[in-house]
């Protein structure tokens, strides 16, 4: 099974992947804003994986609050300021402070459970705005995929859910 990190990992990488020609064609360093992050070596290595070295062509520019929520709103503004390309939210609060302090930079949020319903984006097919992403629960995908797994499964009478808490 795919662990959290290893899936965060992934997600950056599917973002940041279409850029990376250009980026090095362009001799640019592209600046990645991590807001909420604790250990970025997965998104690290896999970034390195689809031709971003940091110090190369790559800056990472983390602020993470720890348990401090309350600090967010401040740290995204910083990353506003330095100017990044892109905020990578690793949480909801996180989330909520990037798109507090920008409406221009891109913010992919992760891990931000039903992002419809706490006013993130308007839709989840059409998300509108700035922010893009993952999300881990909703009531829309949840619909979807069980339905999907009806298709696969048609004599199926119960389905278990089994969610790991935080």
């Amino acid at each position: 099974m795919l662990d959290r990190r290893t899936f965060l990992a992934g997600v950056v990488v599917v973002v940041a992947a279409p850029l990376a020609a250009e980026a090095q064609q362009a001799g640019k360093v592209f600046r990645i804003g991590a807001l909420g992050f604790g250990s970025l070596e997965l998104v690290r290595q896999s970034l390195r994986d689809v031709g971003y070295v940091e110090g190369l062509n790559l800056a990472i520019e983390r602020r993470d609050a720890g348990a401090k929520t309350e600090q967010l709103n401040a740290l995204a503004d910083e990353l506003v300021r330095l100017k990044v390309d892109v905020i990578v939210a690793a949480h909801p609060a996180a989330t909520f402070a990037a798109k507090r302090s920008t409406a221009s930079i891109p913010i992919v949020m992760v891990n931000t459970p039903d992002p419809v319903q706490l006013g993130l984006v308007v839709s989840l097919g059409r998300p509108g705005g700035n922010i893009t992403g993952t999300t881990t629960l909703s009531a829309e995908m949840s619909i979807k995929q069980l339905e999907l797994l009806k298709e696969v499964v048609p004599r199926a009478v119960r389905i278990a859910v089994f969610v790991e808490s935080q």
